[in-house]
């Protein structure tokens, strides 16, 4: 059977704490009650055109064409468990889950995937709190604006095998949590600042729709820069809690000229963007040169 590469949103859902209702409840009870839960995940995964791939034991691992459905597949599916009864003569209420989402490429073969995207999911879930969802940048870029606003930065993690850090962003579906960020969202111009840069004819905003973009000579970066000394991953700009983190990976670093201020060179490093100024990668840059990026801080 040929082997065949697509692009995927990648869902783990996985029972919290299961091995305590084997405990309390017995293997047999315990063992029906999982098997309605995976059930309950699996249905609300086909409701949002999702495609189960397989149960492993607690845990249910689906796919989905887009990222939105596989975000509102997630909310929908902690909706579900808050439903669920409390289950008789036991302690431990009903049962919660924990679910880890990764947009990127997969291998499928026959009814299964693999690939690096599929462990990166797993990972997500492996970091999830109870009751909570955790996604990965690929997915928060993937997502369309309107659930975008029910994104927040939660912190970065180092994995096992791969260079820097992954990102971890959580989607909010509790209605209480939704509410807050509206009301952020809805008065942004006065509670929120983003960061603008300009290069050339291109403007790019750094705000809470979008809080993190990448530079490089590489076509998959979101601001392309093509000069010698640049590097093909060479920067990324994050906005964590409306502060604008510069990061430079790259062997020639990054020059941050801010007004009024000495030229700051950084190699494998970061710095915070404060006001405005002017960004360069791999040389200095004057406000006029080819490749020179204009960064302001506004409210």
């Amino acid at each position: 059977m040929p082997r065949e590469t697509t692009s995927l949103t990648i869902m783990f859902a996985d029972i919290a704490r299961s091995t305590r209702f084997y405990e309390t409840l017995g293997d047999i009870s315990a063992q029906r009650l999982m098997s309605t839960c995976l059930s309950r995940l699996s249905d609300v995964a086909c409701q949002h055109q999702g495609s189960v791939i397989k149960t492993i034991g607690d845990e249910v691992m689906c796919t989905f064409p887009d990222a939105d459905q596989a975000v509102n597949a997630a909310k929908n599916m902690q909706e579900a468990f808050e439903k669920m009864p409390d289950i008789e003569n036991c302690d431990l209420g009903t049962p919660n889950i924990y679910i880890g989402i990764h947009t990127g490429p997969v291998i499928k073969e026959e009814d299964d995937i693999f690939g690096d995207s599929v462990i990166l999911a797993a990972r997500m879930v492996a970091l999830a709190k109870p009751r909570q969802i955790l996604i990965t940048e690929q997915t928060v870029k993937a997502l369309t604006p309107d659930y975008k606003a029910f994104v927040r930065y939660v912190d970065k993690e180092t994995i096992k095998g791969k260079k820097g850090k992954l990102k971890i962003y959580e989607y909010i579906w509790e209605q209480d949590d939704v509410t807050v960020i509206l009301e952020r969202s809805s008065t942004s111009s006065v509670l929120q600042s983003y960061l603008e840069l300009r290069c050339g004819n291109v403007i790019i905003k750094v705000d809470h729709l979008q809080p993190s973009i990448t530079m490089g000579r590489q076509s998959h970066n979101d601001l392309v820069l093509d000069y010698e000394r640049i590097s093909r991953s060479h920067a990324n700009i994050e906005n964590s809690r409306e502060k604008f983190i510069l990061m430079d990976h790259s062997s020639n670093g990054t020059y941050v000229h801010p007004q009024g201020e000495a030229v700051i060179h950084i190699t494998r490093d970061e710095v915070q963007l404060f006001d405005s100024g002017i960004i360069s990668l791999g040389r200095k840059a004057s406000p006029g040169s080819p490749g020179a990026i204009h960064y302001t801080v506004k409210q």
